[in-house]
């Protein structure tokens, strides 16, 4: 069995591109959220091996949902996901406790290499 991986986007597309990498890759996506007050729901509710964050969403960003998932589960694994220019938000993220961070447009390469350092 794959690793249970919950998506984290406010965009569909972007959601749609990392769950097509991942699934490709043997991992399985077990839920999709689109802002990040679903995102620490959905952590409540699946408890996934491993979460990919996009920093900027409506609603709550990233950065706050990470501290929320934190807070419940100190050891959850979680990626953030960013455009470029957002170097200070993933600092921000990294000391939130984010275990990695992969750019956009996602490189399934880079991706993946990520994903696998973090549940290693």
């Amino acid at each position: 069995m794959g690793n249970r991986i919950l998506v984290v986007d406010d965009a569909a597309f972007m959601r749609m591109m990392i769950k097509d990498i991942l699934t490709k890759n043997g991992f399985e996506v077990v839920a999709e959220a689109a802002d990040g007050a679903q995102a620490v729901e959905k952590y409540k509710e699946l408890k996934p091996d491993l979460v990919t964050m996009d920093i900027t969403m409506p609603e709550m960003d990233g950065i706050t949902a990470l501290k929320e998932i934190k807070g419940i589960d100190p050891s959850a694994k979680i990626i953030m996901c960013s455009a470029m220019g957002q170097q200070a938000m993933v600092i921000d993220a990294i000391q939130a406790g984010a275990k990695d961070f992969i750019v956009k447009p996602f490189q399934a390469d880079r991706v993946i290499e990520a994903i696998q350092k973090t549940l290693a």
